[in-house]
């Protein structure tokens, strides 16, 4: 879903747009792990600023509606057994992955909630909006080996939106996407309606469709190190009897894994996608990770549940493990390389910033299409001159 890039690809794509890139910058940022390895940089808890729902259709909803509540299967009864290849593909509604969205479902929701977020001026204007998935992609970068990342920037009324670029590189991987690749996809979203209710202490229905337009969303607020975060990430479900009600604390990951037999296939597993679980759930604070990890015939055998804040200790040991200090400190320097880079307040005006594993993260400005994000009737709106909402508590404070 979340584009790659390769330096070739870049080239292609600079190349085919000329007269819409400006003079490359020459700054550059490391990404080398030894150089981030300090202590770990201040992150204020998540909270929830609100939500929304995108339907069948993937229209937006600005409430709950998609939410679901998480069902596990009886602890005590025979193992799950669940038929991850069931109803594929006849029952199976992908999201057409040829529309881009960028950022516009979150602006949405900003839009029509700028009013009661209203705690004074210039409070947004401090702030960096983004998807949870950008971040994460940041957070997981210095121990990343084999897939670049793009990212384009804007800077509208102080506020710096960052926003990934699907790139020729990218795009040609996902066209030519293998069906096994394809179809263990499906299992992912296939596990998902074995282990939620749309109701709570209701029961899942596993006969009904997949389709992966259908989200919920939570809207949240943090701050890493100076920085005032605003971000957006899709909730799989709500665990109506959790210790804590309030979100995110309430909110699971669920995910799939292939059966394990050995040392070693444990040791990559908590190297290389463990890493990736606790960047994305610990961004929004979600405290658990749902793990369902099935055979080769595609069944769900077994479940084991991986809290956040404890998947470090898997790798605490190995030399050649991940540590939440590099990851966060990189994060860090990666916004404070965009804040000090992106400093023209103009819409239309694109910092892209370009990585591939080996080398430093780059920028190259451009203007214009096809880089450019935010929205003509985002901007338009956001530009108006409204009158004054009632003052409510800041969210920043």
């Amino acid at each position: 879903m979340e584009s790659r890039e390769t330096k070739r690809g870049a080239g292609k794509l600079e190349a085919a747009e000329p007269r819409n890139k400006l003079p490359h910058l020459a700054p550059s940022l490391s990404t080398d792990p030894a150089l981030y390895s300090g202590p770990f940089p201040f992150y204020r808890r998540p909270s929830e600023l609100g939500c929304f729902s995108l339907d069948a259709q993937r229209q937006y909803h600005g409430d709950a509606r998609a939410l679901r509540y998480y069902s596990p299967p009886p602890t005590n009864g025979p193992g799950p057994n669940f038929d991850l290849r069931d109803g594929y593909p006849d029952r199976y509604q992908p999201r057409d992955e040829e529309v881009r969205e960028g950022l516009d479902h979150l602006l949405r929701w900003l839009l029509e909630h700028q009013g009661q977020l209203e705690g004074g001026p210039g409070w947004l204007a401090g702030a960096i909006v983004t998807w949870r998935g950008h971040l994460t992609k940041l957070l997981t970068t210095p121990y990343e080996r084999q897939e670049g990342w793009q990212l384009a920037a804007s800077r509208f009324q102080g506020t710096l939106y960052l926003s990934e670029v699907e790139t020729p590189a990218a795009r040609a991987q996902r066209l030519a996407r293998p069906p096994l690749l394809r179809e263990l996809m499906y299992m992912g979203y296939k596990f998902e309606q074995y282990m939620c209710a749309d109701k709570p202490g209701g029961s899942p229905d596993p006969s009904g469709e997949v389709n992966t337009n259908v989200a919920f969303c939570s809207v949240l607020r943090s701050r890493l190190g100076n920085y005032p975060l605003l971000f957006s990430g899709e909730v799989d479900c709500v665990d109506h009897q959790a210790p804590s009600t309030q979100p995110p604390a309430c909110y699971v990951e669920l995910k799939t894994s292939k059966e394990m037999h050995s040392h070693g296939q444990w040791r990559s597993f908590y190297r290389h996608k463990l890493l990736k679980w606790w960047a994305q759930s610990f961004l929004p604070g979600v405290p658990n990770v749902v793990a369902g990890f099935r055979n080769p015939e595609g069944f769900i055998c077994s479940l084991k549940t991986f809290p956040t804040m404890e998947m470090f200790e898997n790798v605490r040991h190995d030399r050649d493990g991940w540590n939440p200090s590099v990851c966060m400190n990189f994060c860090a320097a990666f916004l404070s390389f965009a804040q000090s880079t992106v400093v023209q307040d103009d819409p239309s005006l694109i910092h892209l910033f370009s990585w591939e594993p080996g080398s430093p993260v780059t920028v190259s400005v451009h203007r214009g299409a096809p880089y450019a994000f935010l929205p003509t009737w985002y901007v338009e709106a956001m530009s108006q001159d409204l009158p004054s909402p009632p003052k409510t508590p800041s969210p920043w404070d």
